[in-house]
C-alpha cells in the first residue's frame, strides 16, 4: 500500500474523528441516558450511512473504509440504546440507578468572621 500523504492524511484524520465520538458514547454507555439525543437524527444518520456504504465499499480500501464502518457501528449502537432505554423508560421500568457523587463536608463558616471583644 502507497503511503503517501493522501493516505497519511485520511489515517490521522479517521484516527482523530473516530476519538472525537468516544466520549459520546462512552456517557451514552455509563448513564443510559439518550434523552438529549433526537430519535429522527439517529434513524436518519443510520439511513444516510447505510446508502453511503454503497459508495465507499466500492472504492479501494483505505482509511475512507475505517471510518465509515466505525461509523455504521457507532450510529447502529446509539440507536439501539435510544430504542432499548427509551422503551425502559416509557413503560416506567427503572434504569440502573446512578450513584450519587460524593458530597464534600460542608463547614460552617459562622463565627469565624466575628470580631472578639
Amino acid at each position: 500500500m502507497d503511503m503517501g500523504l493522501p493516505v497519511v492524511a485520511g489515517t490521522i484524520s479517521t484516527a482523530i474523528f473516530a476519538v472525537s465520538t468516544l466520549p459520546m458514547l462512552l456517557k451514552a454507555a455509563h448513564t443510559k441516558d439518550l434523552s438529549s439525543y433526537s430519535l429522527g437524527n439517529i434513524v436518519l444518520s443510520n439511513l444516510g450511512n447505510v446508502i453511503h456504504s454503497v459508495y465507499v465499499f466500492h472504492l479501494p480500501i483505505g482509511p475512507a473504509w475505517v471510518l465509515h464502518s466505525f461509523y455504521l457501528v457507532t450510529t447502529a449502537l446509539m440507536l439501539f440504546w435510544y430504542l432499548r432505554y427509551a422503551a425502559r423508560r416509557d413503560r416506567g421500568q427503572p434504569q440502573r440507578p446512578r450513584q450519587p457523587a460524593p458530597q464534600r463536608p460542608r463547614h460552617s463558616h459562622v463565627g469565624m468572621l466575628t470580631r472578639s471583644r
